[in-house]
């Protein structure tokens, strides 16, 4: 069985997309791969690697990759998945090929102020909600 290729996009490319990456090779990578990219790629946000350590996923060695070296590669995916908010996502480039284009919006972790704690109980709740909505995505594929 072949794998469907999914993309998610955010702005940075520090932590949401960087976690929806994680959860859906970790929890669908049996059919799918996942990569993501940024708009304006940042640096990995530390609080984000915190986060998923602490639920036995290491992205410590990711890297954040900028979304026009995939367009300009002209990489095909079933998928592209914008996790930003709606204004950012009207910018991400249309990829060739019949993949379809989704957008989920979560909130970004690095917008919240606050101590170390404050920030990391955040995140916690942000890769909560993207797991679950990737969990959602695998059930909605298999009744295709």
């Amino acid at each position: 069985m072949n794998k469907q290729n999914v993309l998610f996009v955010c702005i940075h490319n520090s932590a949401r997309s960087q976690m929806a990456e994680a959860f859906l090779n970790k929890i669908g990578g049996d059919f799918f791969v996942a990569e993501s990219a940024g708009l304006e790629p940042g640096i990995l946000n530390p609080i984000v690697i915190d986060a998923m350590k602490e639920i036995g996923i290491d992205i410590s060695e990711n890297r954040t990759k900028d979304v026009f070296e995939f367009f300009k590669a002209s990489k095909l995916y079933q998928y592209v998945i914008t996790v930003c908010d709606e204004a950012n996502a009207e910018r991400c480039p249309i990829f060739p090929g019949p993949g379809q284009k989704l957008h989920w919006s979560f909130t970004d972790p690095s917008t919240l102020a606050g101590t170390h704690e404050d920030k990391l109980a955040f995140t916690r709740i942000v890769h909560g909600e993207i797991k679950n909505r990737i969990k959602e995505f695998l059930v909605e594929q298999s009744q295709k």
